[in-house]
């Protein structure tokens, strides 16, 4: 077990903040995983691709880089089969595995950054399709007993980018490994437009999920920016959830503005992009701090802005949409 002392973790957050890991061990392994938890190093970390935090300070303890691979089939039929992939596994890697074996259910997921072992804990979701629709279970080992668990669809109570491991159990499980129910013959998910118009445009009337891959790759590329040129970590804010009747207030003033009402029809979904925009933010800089030309919701590292930098603009960004909308948007990104 080789543990790395002051140790930079600029090129292990996407939006290339610079700051240090007091010890930092890259974890290839579970018996390296439980050795190291034997050693009672506090505080822990645990660190997969870097694509959903920012770093606002150094870190004390030991930071835990999740680098569990291997993908395999682990149960299959005539219609389904459930695919199992390691923690460290990245989560686009594992979507190209299923694409090649014609496996369905995670196309419209193409090319969300990260692990596979971070995608349960926010129930990781694009163009209409969210994690938990086709999640089967996972493996995790507690990091204070270092005991084996696991967790089934019920147990991970998930919600929108929302799951028990970010709420009532944040920080106290490492997951190893995730275990996804997917389908031979699958049904493709155009629910989202985009999707549609993209699709057309290509020429594909008869899509399959090869081509929904294509498609989701297509609209991400030209939405958002690529974190190896442009340092980001994607959507910086969740899209809010709002009261209908306070939506109805809003949209008098703006109705215009694009919306998502939930089956229940109390609540309705609001683009945080478009308030951010509407709030003036749009291609603000501040420094190398700033909000991204051509997607809002994406806060950007122009070079060499500080964690807390970040943070700030964040901060000035809620309370400019809450002052003009009443609608206080919540980070999507974790902030350490």
């Amino acid at each position: 077990m080789k543990i790395r002392r002051h140790f930079s973790l600029k090129k292990y957050n996407t939006l290339g903040i610079e700051a240090s890991a007091a010890q930092f061990v890259a974890v290839k392994s579970e018996g390296m995983l439980q050795e190291i938890l034997a050693a009672n190093i506090q505080p822990l970390h645990i660190l997969g691709g870097g694509s959903n935090v920012l770093l606002t300070k150094n870190l004390e303890g030991l930071v835990l880089h999740d680098k569990l691979g291997g993908i395999a089939l682990d149960w299959e039929d005539e219609k389904q089969a459930v695919v199992a992939a390691g923690g460290g596994v990245i989560w686009h890697d594992l979507v190209q595995w299923c694409l090649a074996r014609n496996l369905g259910g995670i196309e419209n997921l193409s090319l969300i950054p990260g692990t596979v072992g971070a995608a349960p804990i926010q129930n990781i979701g694009a163009y209409g399709v969210e994690l938990k629709d086709v999640f089967e279970k996972l493996a995790a080992r507690h990091l204070e007993s270092g005991q084996p668990k696991s967790f089934d669809a019920a147990e991970c109570a998930f919600g929108y980018r929302q799951s028990i491991f970010n709420g009532e159990l944040k920080g106290q499980y490492f997951i190893t490994k995730v275990f996804l129910r997917l389908f031979k013959n699958p049904v493709v998910n155009l629910s989202y437009g985009d999707l549609e118009k993209t699709l057309e445009k290509s020429g594909v009337s008869h899509p399959a999920i090869q081509d929904v891959s294509r498609a989701v790759i297509e609209i991400r590329k030209s939405k958002l920016p690529d974190p190896a040129v442009l340092g980001n970590a994607g959507s910086f804010f969740k899209n809010p959830l709002i009261p209908a009747s306070h939506f109805k207030k809003i949209a008098k003033l703006y109705p215009e503005m694009p919306s998502y009402p939930l089956p229940t029809g109390d609540v309705v979904k609001v683009p945080a992009g478009w308030l951010i925009e509407k709030a003036g933010w749009k291609g603000h800089r501040s420094g190398d701090a700033g909000c991204h030309e051509r997607q809002a919701l994406v806060l950007v590292n122009y070079g060499r802005a500080t964690g807390a930098e970040i943070q700030e603009l964040a901060l000035q960004i809620q309370a400019s949409v809450e002052s003009k909308f009443g609608v206080r948007l919540s980070p999507e990104v974790n902030i350490w």
